[in-house]
């Protein structure tokens, strides 16, 4: 039985290898125009792809970084927000599996190149809609043109205001009204967003394999290495520019700085959201450029000519019955057939569902893929609303917000899975050390999430909102709590949100609402007297109030600096489990599926993690408002006041749930892994040699595997997959 199963193997690889060698190799003359034709060759190409992954890395953490400008620029809720969020993963899935499995037999850089050109278009779609809405409006309290005349917010008798101010205004409002009517502007950030990730798809499957397939087998894990490196890069760059656009008022070169009447610590204010995306867009432009002259194929190392699948990706393939082995073999002659008798697609459609079944039989790959998919859901969630949360929760600027997760938070993400894969090479760690160290990683991660509950500021001192305007908690309704004694003789509206800190502390919805009977000063510099609202409850004197909200409580600064230490150490933790995680992904799957498995891998991501997390999260977001502002038409805008503990709990604990789940899935990775394992190769894992995902079983065959393994593989099978 061992004799005729040797012959059986060594009969398939004479009928399998031959051909392939045919195929592979060229003649000296036309390798030696290819090498002059190549200007450097894979180098040139290695540069051209880091250069892209920093483009397209840029592009992605930019729209992180203004998540909260494009929800006030476009009076638009978090949910909303969210889709156009995932709207990226949805264009990258419309053509990911075409690009994936076909996008081999094409011109591989030229489908790169023309993927940057759709990726800059939709960038500079994104930010189109700044030049046609006509210029940012917020609710503010009319301030005169002469600052000596004193106008009362509390119009008892609106008389008291100039007739054609109060014609001015409400013909504004009606001209903007009728504008806002006919169009949902927010659609073209979709659309954008949208293009962005049908460019993006081909980047990575094509780029990676690319360099696989051309560069010398000892090379090709550092050059993969240096471009993820370069693409950790990307995100530094992308929030420091969401930084620094934050800074700058939306308007800035339309309009005349010194008559904008609010600050960035404002929840009304909007920065120059749309001029990082046209920054990006030239970017993705130039970074397209040199795949338009790079050739299609570059001449294939000596030592990549004779391509077999080293015995070392064999060690972790679960065993082959002889089912399976003739399975393989009568597929190969289908293959051979169809190359003669019918199109390629047919011998790729044959091997495609063998191979999907081939997958989801194997439970190591289905419990990483579940544990990887809720992990993920946790983490895009929480990056994606970080910004607004540190907002919301610690009273910081969004240039603030921004500039600490992309200099602080995102090395340290860099320096985690750096680590992690310096931590498998020191330590010579098999899968079983990977599944261990990746649970190891995910489980202490979340436990330090935890701490970040008792790290949070309590809700700001809002009357009729968080606090009474006797500074009591307030009614359950807290619409019905706007309006109090104090403020009952003056004509109101409890939609408006143009907040003033009155000298007690407290921060009150308008200076209506605070009851302000008079005003000096225009702009910024606005100061409001007879404040009848503003006093304690023991004194009802009447006083003064400032334009902009109050800064939240002294303990608040000393909070957020321990929630940035805390934030930052989870954040490494965190990734320390990325390189193993993945490691323990691709040993565990056969060589000839290991494109398809990735290909699957990132599908399962986008479609379950990518396009959903970001928009329940903000579902979940938005059941914590307080206050929303209103649209000039009517109807809901973007909200202004969150409660702060709510958001705290809603935010932290949904990532925390995720994240628990999927432990427990790793859990269930271990397990497995470690009933497959015999107790040989624990022990030979634990001397530092690779463990495997095999069973006991698979010792008798595991020549014959080897050597069948082999036979099937051949170097451009994994581009096709």
């Amino acid at each position: 039985m061992e004799i005729s199963s040797k012959e059986h193997t060594h009969f398939f690889s004479n009928n399998t290898v031959v051909p392939v060698d045919r195929s592979s190799f060229k003649s000296e003359s036309s390798a030696s125009k290819e090498k002059q034709s190549c200007c450097g060759g894979i180098k040139i190409f290695l540069g051209a792809l880091s250069f892209v992954y920093f483009a397209k890395a840029l592009s992605g953490s930019y729209l992180k970084s203004t998540i909260t400008q494009i929800e006030r620029r476009f009076d638009i809720p978090s949910s909303l927000v969210g889709v156009i969020d995932g709207s990226f993963e949805i264009g990258n899935l419309l053509i990911i599996i075409l690009v994936s499995y076909f996008g081999a037999k094409l011109h591989r850089p030229r489908i790169i190149g023309a993927g940057c050109l759709i990726m800059s278009a939709g960038t500079f779609l994104i930010a189109m809609p700044q030049f046609f809405m006509g210029r940012y409006r917020y609710e503010r309290f009319p301030s005169p043109i002469n600052s000596t005349v004193s106008l009362s917010p509390c119009l008892q008798d609106k008389s008291q205001t100039p007739l054609s101010a109060l014609e001015k205004s409400q013909a504004k409002m009606n001209a903007g009204c009728e504008k806002e009517a006919g169009s949902s502007m927010w659609i073209y950030v979709l659309l954008g967003n949208l293009l962005r990730g049908i460019g993006e798809t081909p980047i990575q499957p094509l780029g990676i394999t690319y360099i696989d397939d051309y560069a010398v087998e000892e090379n090709a894990a550092l050059y993969i290495g240096c471009v993820q490196t370069v693409a950790i890069i990307g995100p530094i760059f992308g929030f420091l520019l969401g930084s620094l656009c934050a800074k700058l008022y939306v308007d800035i070169g339309f309009v005349e700085l010194d008559s904008v009447t609010i600050s960035p610590k404002d929840v009304q204010w909007v920065g120059a959201w749309w001029l990082g995306y046209l920054i990006a867009g030239v970017i993705s432009v130039l970074a397209g450029i040199p795949f338009w002259f790079l050739p299609k194929h570059l001449p294939k190392p000596e030592s990549r000519k004779d391509s077999t699948t080293s015995s070392e990706h064999s060690k972790f393939i679960t065993e082959e019955n002889k089912d399976q082995r003739t399975s393989y073999w009568q597929q190969a002659k289908l293959a051979e057939m169809a190359k003669g008798k019918a199109p390629e697609f047919s011998s790729r459609l044959l091997n495609f569902l063998p191979s999907l079944k081939n997958l989801f039989g194997n439970p190591v790959y289905i419990l990483c893929l579940c544990a990887s998919i809720i992990q993920f859901n946790s983490l895009i969630g929480m990056v994606t609303y970080k910004p607004k949360y540190i907002e919301q929760q610690y009273g910081q600027t969004s240039s603030k917000s921004n500039f600490v997760i992309g200099l602080i938070n995102i090395p340290a993400v860099a320096f985690g899975i750096f680590s992690g894969g310096l931590i498998m090479k020191k330590f010579r760690i098999g899968v079983l050390g990977a599944a261990k160290l990746s649970l190891g990683s995910s489980f202490f991660g979340y436990l330090l999430l935890l701490s970040l509950f008792a790290m949070g500021c309590e809700n700001s001192d809002v009357a009729g909102l968080t606090v009474s305007y006797h500074g009591a908690e307030p009614m359950a309704n807290y619409e019905e709590a706007l309006f109090s004694e104090c403020n009952s003789g003056c004509s109101c509206s409890e939609n408006d949100w143009d907040p003033i800190c009155g000298e007690n502390g407290i921060t009150y919805v308008s200076a209506c609402l605070a009851g302000c009977r008079a005003s000096n000063g225009s702009g910024k510099d606005t100061v409001f007297f007879n404040c009848s609202c503003v006093g304690t409850f023991e004194s009802s004197q009447s006083s003064s109030a400032v334009m902009g909200p109050c800064q939240k409580g002294n303990e608040c600064p000393k909070m957020f600096l321990y929630f940035l230490v805390i934030s930052v150490i989870t954040s490494y933790t965190l990734s320390v489990g990325g390189t193993p995680g993945y490691i323990l992904l691709l040993r565990c799957i056969k060589p000839h599926l290991k494109s398809f498995a990735l290909g699957i891998y990132t599908l399962a991501i986008r479609v379950l993690a990518g396009i959903p997390a970001p928009v329940y999260f903000g579902v979940a977001i938005d059941t914590t408002c307080l206050k929303w502002g209103s649209k000039r038409c009517g109807g809901r805008g973007a909200c202004r006041l969150y409660d702060s503990s709510a958001l705290r709990y809603v935010y932290l604990g949904l990532t925390l749930v995720l994240g628990t789940v999927s432990i427990f899935f790793s859990v269930a990775v271990l397990w497995v892994l470690r009933k497959r394992s015999s107790p040989q190769d624990e022990t030979l894992s634990a001397n530092g040699e690779r463990g495997t995902c095999g069973t006991k079983s698979r010792k008798d065959n595991f020549v014959n595997s080897d050597r069948l393994i082999q036979s099937t593989y051949w170097p451009e099978k994994e581009t096709r997959l």
